[in-house]
């Protein structure tokens, strides 16, 4: 026997928040009744539906997306927008992004349908470091740089110690090129970061997710991730939310 919402991120059809979500929404029946309790339990043989639709345990896949700019890290858009899940036309599978990449923000972003391991990974407190290059208006001093990786203050409090690096400027335009390092996952967190303090982003790319990294991929191309990286990944989900 296992939580409802369990089996609902299981199949692939949305994270366990989300799962929890749809509960507490009464979108969710077991064998014919609703249910909006999260710590219901169901075994193999009940019959479960989500908004109408029977839920089938589907294999967990996991992909690796080089996403291009100018596209919506989503399942569906109704702006009618083009969604990374169009970038996987031959792909059956229930597949959604772990936590998103803004719209004009390029970069490694990974999928699953595989609620616990995308819920793991997006765990609120101690998120897996993520590195940006970002190309920013103006020329940061030493003293700007310092402060990116001490923590800037934005609307929602302080953010956590970062890593950053120049990697290059032009003084004649006024624009400089700076890797960034973040762990955590608040909504446009980067670009907020360096508006801060002034210096708004031109251009944004998600160079590496951990250890991963867009070796070999290129824009708008995927690659499923080895089982020794999902086991890495998961191992180091893990141990920074216990």
């Amino acid at each position: 026997m296992e939580r409802i919402q369990k089996v609902i991120a299981q199949a692939g059809i949305a994270s366990r928040r989300k799962a929890e979500q749809l509960i507490q929404e009464g979108k969710v029946t077991v064998n014919g009744k609703v249910v909006k309790e999260l710590g219901v339990k169901v075994g193999p043989n009940d019959q479960i539906e989500v908004s109408g639709v029977p839920v089938e345990k589907e294999e967990p896949v996991y992909y690796l997306l080089y996403k291009p700019r100018g596209v919506i890290s989503a399942v569906s858009d109704d702006k009618g927008r083009k969604t990374v899940i169009d970038l996987f036309p031959f792909v059956e599978k229930r597949i959604y992004p772990v936590g998103r990449l803004d719209y004009d923000t390029s970069g490694l972003l990974l999928l699953t349908n595989d609620g616990d391991f995308a819920n793991a990974l997006m765990h609120p407190k101690y998120e897996i470091e993520k590195t940006y290059v970002a190309k920013v208006k103006g020329i940061p001093s030493r003293e700007v740089m310092r402060q990116l990786e001490r923590g800037v203050m934005l609307e929602d409090g302080k953010t956590a110690p970062a890593k950053a690096k120049m990697i290059s400027m032009d003084r004649r335009k006024q624009t400089s090129i700076i890797e960034l390092t973040i762990h955590e996952g608040r909504n446009r967190q980067v670009r907020r970061m360096f508006e801060a303090i002034g210096m708004p982003v031109m251009k944004l790319k998600r160079e590496a997710y951990g250890f991963l990294t867009l070796h070999g991929v290129n824009t708008g191309d995927y690659r499923e991730l080895t089982p020794h990286e999902v086991k890495q990944l998961r191992n180091m989900a893990l141990n920074k939310n216990r």
